[in-house]
């Protein structure tokens, strides 16, 4: 066999191992595979992204007091902003006490629960829903949705705004009836939503701020009813969209950071 034969094999059969090395697979520990995240979508996909918050507060006489808070951005967005819709329904036979600051009502038994801890709760990170409990007969649910559907052209996501109250940053919009207090802010942290029910029954707070979301109840009294929803709601077009229309709806969800988010 000839010297450069010889010499072709032997480079070929010290390079084999490192070959081998090159490829072997790595296994990442715990602490890597929890700073990954899941999947993205480039902003140019999406038709429209929207934000609903909903929290109500039904005490046992059955006045609900609440609130909407529901942003839309799409391409005719200019500015993001919520929009709040004030909920006040009263059983039937009563009158609405909307703004009276009325008390509990007649025939309701004040809470008598103590809850106590719970200080490290405005400190997490991600989804957080608790409920805390010291009465009987109290339902709480909180829930997160995300709703992706698909879209072929701009015009299938309907244009018009969220209905409601605009939410100005900074502004707290406020409400009270038989059943609590209600306040509705927007700050540089982002929206939270607040219920104080009335005769020590309990209060809940829902709120969307610097990529985390908060759903916390904490009920001292008896036969109440509270929900914390929210929903989010993504429309993505199949077709690619052109730089142009890439770096307009990069602009439009820079404008988030202005409000928190």
């Amino acid at each position: 066999m000839k010297t450069s034969t010889w010499l072709a094999v032997v480079c070929l059969a010290a390079s084999l191992p490192t070959q081998a090395a090159t490829f072997k697979p790595i296994e990442l520990k715990d602490q890597e595979l929890a700073t990954l995240r899941g999947r993205f979508v480039m902003p140019g996909r999406i038709v429209s992204f929207g934000i609903v918050m909903t929290s109500t507060w039904q005490n046992a006489e059955g006045q609900l007091i609440g609130a909407t808070s529901a942003m839309k951005i799409q391409q005719s967005t200019i500015k993001p902003q919520f929009y709040v819709s004030m909920i006040d329904e009263k059983p039937a036979g009563q009158t609405s006490s909307q703004g009276s600051g009325s008390g509990a009502g007649t025939g309701s038994i004040a809470g008598t629960g103590t809850v106590t801890g719970g200080s490290g709760l405005n400190t997490t990170e991600g989804v957080t829903q608790v409920v805390r409990a010291a009465g009987d007969n109290n339902t709480a649910y909180n829930n997160v949705d995300i709703n992706v559907a698909k879209a072929s052209q701009v015009d299938q996501a309907p244009a018009t705004p969220p209905q409601g109250q605009a939410l100005a940053p900074g502004q707290t919009l406020v409400g009270n009836n038989g059943a609590g207090s209600l306040s509705v802010s927007s700050t540089g942290s982002g929206v939270q939503l607040n219920i104080v029910a009335n005769n020590n029954q309990g209060s809940t707070v829902q709120r969307l701020a610097q990529g985390g979301l908060m759903q916390n109840t904490t009920l001292l009294g008896s036969s109440n009813q509270v929900r914390n929803l929210t929903s989010l709601n993504v429309v993505l077009r199949d077709t690619v969209p052109t730089a142009g229309s890439l770096n307009g709806n990069l602009d439009q969800l820079k404008g988030l950071r202005t409000i928190g988010f």
